[in-house]
């Protein structure tokens, strides 16, 4: 119910990403940078602890590969998990777990990658790529936002119109908890109305 892009700016080494979701509050848990290493999307069933990990070691002179391969060798209910990550040389690495949900993928271009879970379509982080590297010239932040507007223009995620409360009963990182930890707390939530089909118009912050 996820998808991303991290990207670089190739003429003033600017880092960045752009998530989309249909989980309440996904920035707060999927999107990493840090100025002069590199940024990470984490996502499907999120642990937030993953991406800091990975920052942490580029920040040491570990490749986006690298790092990333070093903390999932290591991490707990990985098969739950799915990355994508660049560093400040613009090189890439992904990560999607066995049990990534639903339709995943993720493509790679220069100083880029998407990647996605419970896609509508296996085109979307192909579309976001190949929009994301159309206009090189353009700032990163515009750049990122045209990377989401094709992906939604692809098919985006399957939207699944369900009470929020469902949505919301996502698993928590927490160890031993990996699926379903969040039952309890999101049977106390209010019944929510379905979500509309529209999508808000993505402008650009700058103006």
């Amino acid at each position: 119910m996820t998808f991303s892009l991290v990207g670089r700016c190739h003429r003033t080494g600017m880092l960045g990403l752009v998530v989309t979701s249909s989980s309440a509050a996904v920035a707060a848990r999927c999107a990493w940078a840090r100025g002069g290493v590199g940024a990470v999307a984490t996502q499907n069933v999120t642990d937030p602890s993953l991406a800091p990990q990975v920052l942490d070691r580029m920040e040491h002179g570990r490749s986006a590969a690298d790092a990333l391969s070093e903390v999932m060798a290591k991490a707990p209910f990985a098969e739950y998990r799915q990355l994508a990550v660049i560093d400040a040389a613009g090189r890439t690495a992904s990560y999607s777990g066995a049990r990534t949900l639903g339709r995943h993928r993720s493509s790679s271009g220069r100083d880029c990658l998407a990647a996605g879970n419970l896609l509508a379509d296996g085109k979307v982080t192909s579309a976001m790529v190949h929009a994301f590297e159309r206009r090189p010239q353009d700032h990163l932040a515009d750049r990122l936002l045209d990377a989401l507007r094709a992906g939604a223009a692809a098919g985006g995620e399957v939207v699944r119109h369900r009470p929020a409360h469902r949505l919301a009963r996502r698993p928590d990182h927490r160890a031993g908890a990996p699926v379903g930890g969040l039952a309890a707390a999101g049977s106390r939530l209010p019944p929510a109305r379905p979500r509309p089909h529209s999508r808000p118009e993505l402008r650009s912050p700058r103006g």
